[in-house]
C-alpha cells in the first residue's frame, strides 16, 4: 500500500526534526539529566512537528539504549512504539474524544503501571477541543499523575486552552518553518524518491506551504504523478495563475485599464484557476512591492520576481495605492470565504483596484490624494521655466529655448486655460444676474440667522477658519478634506466650533479620528482655548464656477484641463 510522503519521511529522532532546535535540544537535555516533566504542552500551527516530537519523546523516555538523549530506533521499545503495538503509549484525538466519559476512562486506566515499557505516555492532540467538564475531569490527574505517567498535550489554538490546564504543563512553542528550510527538505525527499525537481518548483512549493512542512510534502506528493516537476507543473496542479498572468494583471491595474484586467481574470477563471489563489498571488506581489518600496533589503514572500522587476513596478505605484489594493484584496478574501460567488467577488475587487473613486474608505481617499500629488509634481517638473537677464533690464520669465538674437516674448497662454477662463467669465456674468435677483433675500436671511444664533463665521473679520486651514497645510489628507469650501462652512457659537458639511460623506470624513484630532489641535492653537467641535449636515449652495475651481486647483499647485 502506498504511503504518503509526509508519513514516509516523518522524523524518527530529535536531530532529524527541521527548524525546531530550540525545542529538541531542551528535550534532549531533560532526558540526559533525567529531569522530565509530568506534563508537556506543545503549541504551534499545523505541520510544524508537534505530534512528531511527542512520539520521539515517548520513544526516548522508554528506549532501552538511548544515545545522547536520542532514541536508538532499534530496540523492542522503539520499534513497538513506532508501529503502535505497545499499548502503554496511547495517542488520542481530543476532537473526537472530548467528552467527560472519555476523560474518566483515561483517568481510570492511567493508575495502572506500564506492562512492557518504563513510562506510560498519553499523547492528546487538539486538546483545546475538550469540553469544559472534560477539562475539569482531567485537572487532578494532570496535576499529580503517578510516577510512571507522562502527558503530552498538543494544540494549534492556545487561546482556547483553559488556564487551569495551561498552568500545569511545560509549554513549548513551535514556530513556522522558513521557506529555505522547507525547500531544502522537499529537495531531499524528491531526490530520495527519484523525482526531478527544478529549483523554481521547489521554491514555489515552499512558499505555498505557508510554514508547514507537512503541507509542502503533500503538495510535492500531489505533483509527483510525473517524474519531472517544474514550475508549470506546480501551477497546473495547484491551480495558480502564474507569473506572467499576474504581471499582466498588475500592469492593467497600474494603468487603470479595467477592461483589460477583467479580461485577464475571465480567462483565468474559465481556464480553471482558483480565484482565491489568484487574489492571494496578487496580494503577495502587492505586499512585496510595498515592502520593496519602503525597505528594499527586507525579505520578500513571492520569490518569483527579481529586484529590477520589483523596482520598475514599484515606481509606477505609490505606497498609498499599494496599501489601498492590499486592503481591497483582504476584504474580498473574507467575502469569498463566506460566500460561493468567487468570480463576482474577484471582478468587484479588480474594478475597485482599477478605479479607487468607487471606494469611499480612507485608503481609497489617500490613494486618490497621492495620485493628485504625483500628477502635480510631474506637471510642475514638466513646466519648469528659466530666468534670463538682459543688460539694464529686469528679470523676466521666458521659455528655455528662446533664440539668442530675438527679443524675448512672453510665453503663450495654454489654449485650455483660455477656454476655461472665457467659460468662467460667462458663467460669472450669469451668476451676477442671479445674485442681483435673489441677493436681497439672501442678505436678509443671513442677517436674521446671525442675530438669532449669535454666531461668528470663519469667513468674517476674524478669519479664524482660514488660520486653522493654514496650520493644517502640512497634513495634506486632512487639508484636502477640510479645504473643500463648496462643501464645508464653519462658525463659532459660545465655546463650540460648528462645522456644516454639504453631504453625509464629508460629515463622516470630518468626524473620523484622522481628521478630527488634528482639527481640534489646530482650532485650540488659533482660538487660544479648547473648543467643542460639532459637525452637522446642511445642504450648501456649491460655487461651481470654473474660475473658482481653477483658483482652488492652483492652491494645490495642480493644473487641470476641463
Amino acid at each position: 500500500m502506498y504511503q504518503a510522503l509526509y508519513r514516509k519521511y516523518r522524523p524518527r529522532s530529535f536531530s532529524d526534526v527541521a527548524g525546531q532546535e530550540h525545542i529538541t535540544e531542551t528535550l534532549r537535555r531533560q532526558i540526559i539529566s533525567s529531569r522530565l516533566s509530568h506534563a508537556y504542552l506543545f503549541v504551534g500551527t499545523r505541520g510544524t512537528g508537534k505530534t512528531t516530537c511527542a512520539k520521539i519523546l515517548a520513544k526516548a523516555v522508554n528506549c532501552l539504549s538511548p544515545v545522547d538523549g536520542e532514541p536508538c530506533n532499534k530496540c523492542l521499545s522503539c520499534i513497538g512504539i513506532e508501529n503502535g503495538s505497545i499499548l502503554d503509549v496511547l495517542e488520542m484525538d481530543a476532537a473526537s474524544n472530548n467528552g467527560v466519559d472519555d476523560v474518566r476512562a483515561l483517568r481510570d486506566d492511567a493508575i495502572y503501571s506500564p506492562a512492557s515499557v518504563k513510562k506510560r505516555v498519553y499523547i492528546m492532540d487538539e486538546v483545546h477541543m475538550l469540553s469544559n467538564s472534560a477539562s475539569n475531569a482531567l485537572l487532578k490527574i494532570l496535576e499529580e499523575p503517578p510516577e510512571h505517567l507522562i502527558f503530552i498535550l498538543a494544540t494549534t489554538e492556545l487561546h482556547k486552552v483553559p488556564a487551569t490546564i495551561f498552568s500545569r504543563c511545560q509549554r513549548f512553542s513551535f514556530k513556522r518553518l522558513s521557506p529555505a528550510i522547507i525547500e531544502a527538505r522537499i529537495e531531499t525527499v524528491a531526490e530520495r524518491e527519484g523525482l526531478t525537481l527544478t529549483k523554481d518548483a521547489a521554491s514555489m512549493l515552499a512558499s505555498l506551504s505557508d510554514g508547514s512542512l507537512r503541507d509542502g510534502l503533500s503538495l510535492l506528493d500531489q505533483c509527483a504523478s510525473d517524474t519531472v516537476i517544474d514550475a508549470n507543473r506546480v501551477m497546473d496542479t495547484v491551480g495558480l495563475a502564474g507569473r506572467k498572468e499576474i504581471i499582466n494583471l498588475s500592469t492593467a491595474i497600474v494603468g487603470m485599464d479595467t477592461i483589460a484586467a477583467l479580461d485577464i481574470v475571465g480567462d483565468l477563471y474559465y481556464s480553471g484557476k482558483n480565484m482565491a489563489a489568484m487574489l492571494n498571488e496578487l496580494a503577495i506581489l502587492m505586499r512585496d512591492l510595498l515592502v520593496f518600496k519602503l525597505s528594499p533589503d527586507s525579505p520578500l514572500l513571492s520569490g518569483n520576481f527579481s529586484s529590477a522587476e520589483l523596482a520598475e513596478m514599484s515606481n509606477s505605484l505609490s505606497s498609498e495605492r499599494l496599501f489601498f489594493c492590499l486592503d481591497v484584496i483582504r476584504e474580498t478574501g473574507l467575502s469569498i470565504s463566506r460566500s460561493g460567488g468567487s468570480k463576482l467577488s474577484a471582478d468587484m475587487c479588480i474594478i475597485r483596484m482599477c478605479d479607487e473613486r468607487l471606494s469611499d474608505d480612507f485608503p481609497a481617499l489617500l490613494a486618490r490624494i497621492a495620485r493628485l500629488e504625483n500628477g502635480a509634481a510631474e506637471s510642475g517638473a514638466g513646466n519648469k521655466k528659466f530666468l534670463i537677464e538682459d543688460e539694464g533690464a529686469p528679470q523676466s520669465e521666458v521659455p528655455f529655448n528662446v533664440a539668442s538674437n530675438d527679443k524675448a516674448t512672453p510665453p503663450a497662454r495654454p489654449a485650455f486655460e483660455e477656454d476655461v477662463a472665457s467659460e468662467a467669465l460667462a458663467e460669472e456674468r450669469e451668476e451676477h444676474k442671479v445674485r442681483d435677483a435673489v441677493g436681497g433675500a439672501d442678505e436678509k436671511r443671513k442677517t436674521e440667522n446671525e442675530d438669532s444664533s449669535n454666531e461668528n463665521t470663519g469667513d468674517g473679520p476674524n478669519g479664524f477658519w482660514q488660520d486653522i486651514l493654514d496650520l493644517l497645510k502640512n497634513d495634506p489628507p486632512v487639508y484636502a478634506v477640510l479645504s473643500e469650501s463648496s462643501k464645508i462652512m464653519a462658525g463659532l457659537q459660545d465655546n463650540t466650533l460648528k462645522i456644516s458639511a454639504g453631504d453625509a460623506f464629508t460629515k463622516s470624513s470630518i468626524e473620523s479620528g484622522m481628521v478630527m484630532e488634528p482639527l481640534r489641535e489646530a482650532a485650540g492653537k488659533v482660538l487660544g482655548r479648547e473648543m467643542l467641535i460639532r459637525v452637522e449636515t446642511i445642504p450648501i449652495a456649491e460655487d461651481s464656477t470654473k474660475a473658482n475651481k481653477l483658483d482652488r486647483l492652483k492652491n494645490f499647485s495642480i493644473v487641470q484641463c476641463e
